[in-house]
């Protein structure tokens, strides 16, 4: 049912660019300023060997990770990607360069941001009931649908339970957060790049464990884990352990070597479950040989496809369950469009017909990755959200903005996803001033709460995939709570993600493809571009995969 692209064993590259062995000429290039490369050795070569190959094409070995074949380097030579790709050794070689982003400012996630102010309000997303745990539980109409609420009561996550957050930071001073963060296991893979993050500001250039200068980790870890403890909201499982695994860069962009090493990290450090709210660029499809696409560009492409494709197996093979966005590209993954977004970093974007056989939206549609589609507040499809029977696995709350049309809920803040947010993206957005107080223009979206002792929370509406995904990461995170077996290596739980997965999806609530079943969206304001039909039936479809997710279900129905 899904066309799973699986590759080998695993790397950890840094935005792998391969050139096919005996494409281009090694003769005659002059050295020039120093770069930085991310270099994968063939399968089956030693270490030693690799070590060599690269050596004799002019590069120095500056760090290693020898359990994915995957090597930093440095050279001289203009000419050592293509001395590396010549190299039978190497599978090739590429310039270090973002590869993945999830942007401060969004035009899907923050789209209430870019609406009208007159056609926004604060009104009630239809659907909301209160849980009645924390303060602001009464906005998250998406653990009611999905029975998180009810779910705590049976199995609230256990502390032994690791769940990595794959992105941008995590804000840990917010007290929501701090409750369930582990300093020992998270770890920041992506130093401040001062070309795309600005000047840095530690010495160094690694921004401290704990910290979040993007908040779009935040915004996903408060979904997935906020401790029910009587301030700001609670998460999915509030009582499962959180772990930072900065992959992504302050400025929203993801390189392929930290968020590689960072699947590498869970998987030795025996996380239970990596969610993975991102998106692999510069290409919005990596395919194998895109006519349209340049031998460089091929070869490019094929090492991401092998680089990401090592690394999701790596983790899974070590027991971590995937969780990954499905995309807010508003298109049937089985059925892609052209692709008019490409490169979207380094080079002009160009048309590419993709063929759906030979390209991959990555991590998406790499190995073992449980896919999440977005609902809004009526249970529609969000509008810009993947979907299709080829990839989709679940649905999820992500929040839809231009929900309820017709009524009064349509077009408000309420209609998305309210979670934790860092105070200094807020207040470099403009929500919050210097005092660390919400200013007038922001408080039907952002929201302050705090302790007795004056320690602060933040919280702000985001929509999309991304968000739905930490919801299905969170109940992932519950039925390893409920039905994992003591881990005598890492200590806590542990539990096979082929178990985890199959409850996942036995326990969704099934929900039949909408009729007519060519879902148009044009009373919302989208164009025909937006319009979609959902395939198959109740049990599984283009639209829900094997359901909405059900918390209380998953803890309470036995395996």
């Amino acid at each position: 049912m899904s066309r799973r692209f699986t590759v080998g064993a695993v790397a950890t590259v840094a935005a792998l660019a391969t050139v096919l062995a005996g494409q281009t000429s090694m003769a005659g290039a002059a050295p020039s300023t120093t770069t930085q490369y991310t270099v994968v050795a063939e399968k089956g070569v030693s270490i030693d060997a690799a070590i060599a190959a690269i050596e004799a094409a002019g590069g120095t070995v500056v760090s290693r990770t020898d359990s994915l074949g995957m090597f930093q380097v440095r050279s001289d030579r203009s000419d050592f990607a293509s001395r590396a790709a010549a190299a039978d050794a190497l599978v090739g070689a590429a310039q270090q360069k973002a590869i993945g982003r999830a942007p401060k400012i969004d035009r899907v996630e923050q789209e209430n941001l870019l609406a009208d102010a007159q056609s926004k309000g604060a009104g009630a997303a239809s659907g909301t009931s209160a849980t009645g745990m924390d303060p602001l539980d009464d906005k998250l109409w998406g653990l009611s649908m999905i029975h998180a609420d009810q779910a705590r009561q049976t199995e609230p996550g256990k502390r032994g339970v690791t769940v990595g957050v794959l992105d941008t930071g995590l804000d840990a001073s917010n007290p929501d957060l701090a409750a369930n963060f582990s300093w020992s296991l998270s770890k920041n893979f992506a130093p401040d790049l001062t070309d795309v993050d600005g000047p840095c500001e530690v010495a160094g250039c690694l921004d401290p464990v704990g910290t979040d200068d993007g908040g779009h980790g935040t915004h996903v870890a408060g979904t997935i884990g906020a401790a029910a403890n009587g301030l700001g909201v609670s998460g999915v499982a509030p009582n499962v352990t959180l772990v930072e695994l900065k992959g992504g860069q302050d400025s929203g962009y993801f390189f392929l070597n930290p968020v590689v090493n960072a699947l590498v990290h869970a998987g030795d450090a025996g996380l239970d479950v990596v969610n993975m709210s991102f998106y692999v660029d510069p290409w919005l499809y990596n395919c194998t040989a895109n006519p349209a696409d340049s031998p460089e560009a091929q070869a490019e492409q094929q090492v991401i496809i092998e680089g990401m494709n090592r690394a999701l197996n790596y983790a899974h093979d070590k027991g971590v369950t995937l969780v990954g966005a499905l995309g807010n590209n508003h298109e049937d993954l089985g059925k892609p469009r052209t692709d008019l977004s490409s490169p979207d970093y380094g080079a002009p974007a160009y048309p590419r017909p993709i063929d759906n056989s030979s390209c991959w939206d990555l991590p998406t549609e790499g190995p073992h990755v449980i896919g999440v589609a977005a609902l809004g507040p009526s249970g529609k499809k969000s509008d810009f959200s993947n979907y299709g029977v080829e990839q989709i696995s679940v649905a999820a709350p992500g929040g839809w903005f231009r929900d309820g049309y017709g009524t009064s809920s349509y077009r408000t803040d309420a209609n998305m996803i309210l979670s934790s947010y860092p105070k200094k993206v807020l207040q470099e957005e403009g929500s919050v001033d210097k005092n660390g107080n919400v200013v007038a223009a922001a408080k039907d979206f952002v929201f302050k709460d705090c302790t007795k002792a004056g320690q602060c929370g933040y919280y702000t509406y985001l929509q999309g995939t991304s968000m739905a995904s930490p919801h299905a990461a969170g109940v992932a995170s519950l039925i390893v709570s409920r039905f994992g077996v003591a881990d005598r290596v890492n200590g806590g739980l542990r539990m096979a993600p082929g178990q985890v997965e199959k409850q996942l999806y036995a326990t969704a609530a099934e929900h039949a493809c909408p009729e007519p079943r060519l879902q148009t969206y044009t009373n919302e304001g989208r164009s025909a571009e937006f319009d979609a039909y959902c395939e198959g039936d109740a049990q599984f479809n283009g639209f829900y995969g094997y359901g909405i997710i059900d918390a209380k279900a998953a803890v309470t129905t036995p395996m």
